[in-house]
């Protein structure tokens, strides 16, 4: 990695001027404050070659952390000239600690795409591993995968020092602080030509869930490497904490607003009584406490008031920052979410739609005495409705990047605007993003502007007077505009909107003002706008069918959900949405089969096509059982066989499961008589296009042309023989 290679401010949501090479954000506290806050202690966790959060990594860690790593490596029983293990766990192990750590990944996940990013060409690559130094998961460029995988730097492989000797890995998880094992300083010779920085991944109780880890060829060696790994790893750290304590006071600090909402604020989490529950490190720098201190603190001991005043402060929507002076005489800008104790819900959870409740489970450890990766939350839901950012958050990496976006513009007012195909929760994602807001307690408000006929959704949307025009409702009408104030208005389809009500949105989401029809003032409206299309904007403004300044209103942020059947967590969703639709005790499985036929289908109904085929076949399947072919419609699986190629019959006639690989070109015009041969011994040498149409004609004439009963000896619809029939060359049926 070279200096002039710019950092993607959004790696850290902060300005570029606090990344590594300029202002750092731990010197942006007071003059005096390193001295007020913690007498010159150091950080716990940042890393202890760095000195402190202020300061990176210069060549390597503190030589007595190597040699003390070097010392434990000799007392394993390892010798430098090792040769690299390369005995793995098995796929197995490797799915149990991915399944055990899917609270890490899903959050670490966007993360290491966007560190990755960063580092792209420089002969590195990203890793993130369990607390007990496996590695769950890593990217990199390709040239250098290569070269890691001849010294077992793969998923599955376990790096603690136990295994590997000095390594950052291992030795950043030993140590659980942020470090670098640099060329020779490696204990083995065969891991001596990498260069790693690693950081630990603290849960939001203070025990080490994980690690993240850039190693890279020892001579591509950078002192800005470590510094970005620690951002990154305090990035995934706070994302876990707004999905964790869904239920607690967040308190947000700095001692400059500006850093407010970026990666340094502290985060502190209290419960409504005031009770100390959890802070990140920032949190812990500031308060110059370490976590096992903090434990014995409250809101009131910390912050000089009672939890009540806290409240006040903060009542009411979006307040600005507010000062509060801490324990050690430092004052800090807050930002505070509260939730009245008879609304505890859910972050995202849209009201009526879901109810779920979050109890995380401890950290403990795992057997061999290791820090036990953090659960999940847990919903305990009424009714399993795909609702908010952490339930639509299900493993696919393009998705885990769209809601690791969204949160971090969350509360900002941003507008948002979602592409993506009709069907692929579009909708859905718009809820969550309203219920994961600070506005959920208002109205989200859903404007359909492509089923609104075009003379109504002006009145529609921006509301009438009484007698405004004829047919007007004798008390008018508010318009959805209004009906939104104080929430989110959630604008589906825009591209469909008429062009000459684009300048009278744009007037309004400009002035934050609205005219009703007839009316003669202008009525002020506080909205978040989210807007959502499956069309191609910049395309539909090439061609002038929608305004270029409407669009640039409305795409702040600017999300793609992916296609159903571009997406790598297919078959948990199938499983998740047929568990929501099972009722009254019903335990539906899938066979193999149908979820085989479901992968190979392109799905252009997206999710709601595949909705709505689930939950017909579950009324079909009845009480218990397994949903197999002979529960799915008929017009689903001839359209799966136009797509994959018709049933391979090659296999007996009564075989109803053998189907033509995908992929395969039909025949074009009928087949040569002479091309098709009754012999078996032949068979192999055809196409499995000639071998079905000669099936076909054979079960045609033991029939007797009966189409129906031809259909049912060879196990497909009638229509497929109908279709297929005019193949057949003249006389094969004779």
């Amino acid at each position: 990695m070279n200096r002039n290679h710019k950092i993607d401010p959004s790696l850290a949501g902060i300005p570029e001027e606090m990344l590594p090479w300029g202002l750092d954000p731990w010197d942006s506290l007071s003059p005096d404050a390193g001295d007020k806050m913690s007498g010159g202690m150091q950080m716990e966790g940042m890393g202890r070659s760095a000195g402190g959060p202020s300061s990176g990594a210069t060549n390597g860690t503190d030589p007595q952390v190597i040699h003390e790593s070097h010392e434990r490596s000799r007392s394993f029983g390892l010798s430098s000239g090792d040769a690299p293990d390369f005995s793995s766990p098995g796929r197995g192990q490797l799915n149990n600690a991915l399944e055990e750590n899917r609270f890490l990944f899903q959050h670490a996940a966007p993360v290491m795409e966007t560190l990755y990013d960063q580092i792209v060409n420089t002969h590195s690559m990203v890793l993130l591993t369990s607390a007990s130094g496996m590695v769950l998961h890593s990217l990199g460029d390709t040239d250098f995968l290569e070269k890691a995988q001849q010294v077992a730097l793969t998923p599955g492989m376990d790096w603690s020092e136990k295994s590997k000797g000095t390594n950052a890995i291992g030795t950043a998880l030993t140590e659980q602080e942020a470090l670098t094992v640099h060329g020779g300083q490696h204990y083995l010779a065969a891991n001596q030509f990498l260069t790693c920085s690693c950081a630990p991944i603290y849960d939001p109780y203070g025990q080490v869930i994980g690690a993240l880890d850039v190693t890279g060829d020892h001579r591509s060696f950078h002192h800005h490497t470590l510094a970005l790994v620690r951002m990154s790893a305090q990035m995934i750290e706070n994302h876990m904490f707004a999905d964790i304590f869904p239920k607690a006071i967040r308190l947000h600090f700095h001692t400059r607003s500006e850093f407010l909402g970026t990666l340094v604020e502290g985060i502190v989490v209290f419960s409504p009584e005031g009770r100390f529950i959890s802070a990140n490190r920032s949190a812990q720098f500031q308060l110059g406490l370490p976590f096992s201190a903090l434990k014995a603190h409250t809101f009131s001991s910390l912050f000089g008031i009672p939890v009540s005043a806290l409240v006040d402060l903060f009542r009411g929507a979006m307040p600005n920052p507010k000062q509060l002076c801490m324990h050690n005489g430092v004052s800090v800008w807050c930002r505070a979410k509260i939730k009245s104790a008879a609304t505890w819900t859910m972050p995202g959870v849209v009201p009526d739609v879901a109810a779920t409740d979050v109890r995380p489970t401890e950290a403990g450890t795992d057997p061999a005495g290791h820090a036990a990766a953090a659960q999940p939350p847990r919903p305990v839901q009424r009714k399993a409705h795909l609702s908010t950012l952490q339930y639509l958050d299900t493993g696919d990496p393009q998705v885990s990047a769209v809601i690791h976006k969204l949160r971090m513009v969350s509360g900002r007012d941003i507008p948002v605007m979602i592409l993506g195909e009709t069907g692929t929760g579009k909708d859905l994602l718009a809820q969550a993003i309203h219920g994961d807001s600070q506005r959920h307690g208002g109205p989200f408000v859903s404007v359909n502007c492509a089923s609104i006929p075009d003379t109504l959704i002006e009145s529609e949307l921006f509301g009438y007077e009484e007698g405004a025009f004829t047919g007007a409702r004798k008390k008018g009408s508010t318009g959805k505009i209004l009906q939104a104030n104080g929430g989110t208005l959630f604008l589906d389809e825009i591209g469909d909107m008429p062009k000459h009500l684009q300048a009278r949105l744009l007037r309004v989401l400009q002035e934050r003002k609205v005219s009703p029809l007839g009316a003669g003032k202008e009525v002020e409206v506080d909205v978040a706008v989210i807007s959502a299309t499956h069309k191609n904007p910049k395309a539909m403004i090439a061609d002038g069918s929608f305004r270029e300044d409407l669009y640039y209103r409305l795409n702040g942020l600017v999300v793609r959900l992916p296609a159903l059947r571009e997406r790598t967590d297919f078959e948990f969703v199938v499983r998740k949405i047929l568990k929501s639709l099972c009722e009254n005790g019903q335990n539906i499985g899938i066979s193999d089969e149908v979820m085989g036929l479901f992968k190979g289908y392109h799905w252009p109904g997206n999710f709601r096509q595949l909705h709505n085929l689930l939950r017909t076949a579950v009324v079909m399947v009845g009480c218990e059982g397994s949903i197999t072919r002979m529960h799915l419609p008929d017009d689903f699986l001839e359209e799966i066989e136009q797509s994959q190629g018709p049933l391979s019959l090659a296999q007996p006639a009564a075989r109803s499961d053998t189907w033509m690989p995908a992929g395969v070109p039909e025949p074009s015009q009928p087949v040569p008589a002479e091309a098709i041969h009754f012999s078996t011994d032949t068979a192999d040498g055809l196409r499995l296009q000639d071998v079905a149409l000669t099936a076909m004609a054979q079960a045609l004439r033991q029939h007797n042309g009966n189409v129906s009963a031809a259909a049912k000896a060879l196990g497909v619809s009638r229509n497929t023989i109908y279709r297929k029939k005019h193949l057949l060359p003249p006389g094969l049926l004779d």
